[in-house]
């Protein structure tokens, strides 16, 4: 079977817009929210998602056809969790102050919706490159749109990118101010929410 084949390539690209995991199928949206008031720690979760993801699904493919069918979602728990805890003892040995950061929500990537629906419904019938390609795609599609409604709420609401002070301080003696709604939780659901409405009107139809 070829590497980049028609099946594969769709496996990729469809999580990345027309099967995007949070704006058509509307999963994952807690750690969006909780995880995105600062785009350092939006980036971080979203990278550790897409590796625990794309590995759980490779592992999951691998040993798929020796998993009696009922403790299939427990041997997913497993794994999911021993990746989890692989990926949060990297965060606190090399980004601890990160790690500090997403607080309890790295833990809680065990219970995502996103990993345990691919896991279900991709890597349990499909083989493991396809299902590798399958986790990164949900992955990124994940990450990004945590960076997108991270830059934006780190941006309008501390004026800064990644820490760095982005509006100069000139801008705040005119009387400018940092909106500090942004900040809040309930922005970041707002902001999503605008997310998926530009992209069903422009980029996304439904069958």
């Amino acid at each position: 079977m070829a590497l980049w084949n028609k099946q594969n390539k769709e496996a990729f690209t469809n999580p990345l817009n027309l099967d995007h995991p949070i704006l058509v199928q509307v999963l994952g949206i807690c750690s969006a929210l909780a995880v995105t008031s600062q785009l350092k720690p939006a980036i971080v979760m979203g990278l550790a998602v897409t590796v625990i993801t794309a590995f759980a699904n490779v592992i999951i493919s691998l040993i798929r056809n020796t998993i009696p069918n009922r403790i299939r979602i427990v041997v997913q728990l497993v794994v999911v969790a021993a990746l989890v805890t692989i990926v949060s003892q990297i965060l606190k040995a090399f980004a601890y102050d990160v790690s500090v950061q997403l607080s309890v929500y790295v833990g809680l990537i065990i219970t995502n919706c996103i990993l345990m629906g691919r896991l279900e419904a991709f890597a349990m019938q499909n083989k493991p490159w396809p299902s590798f390609l399958d986790g990164i795609g949900n992955g990124l599609g994940y990450a990004m749109i945590l960076v997108i409604v991270g830059a934006f709420r780190e941006f309008f609401g501390r004026g800064s990118l990644l820490g760095f002070q982005i509006i100069p301080q000139s801008v705040y003696d005119f009387g400018y101010q940092n909106n500090g709604m942004m900040t809040m939780p309930a922005m970041a659901l707002i902001l999503v929410g605008c997310v998926i409405w530009v992209h069903r009107a422009y980029f996304y139809k439904e069958k």
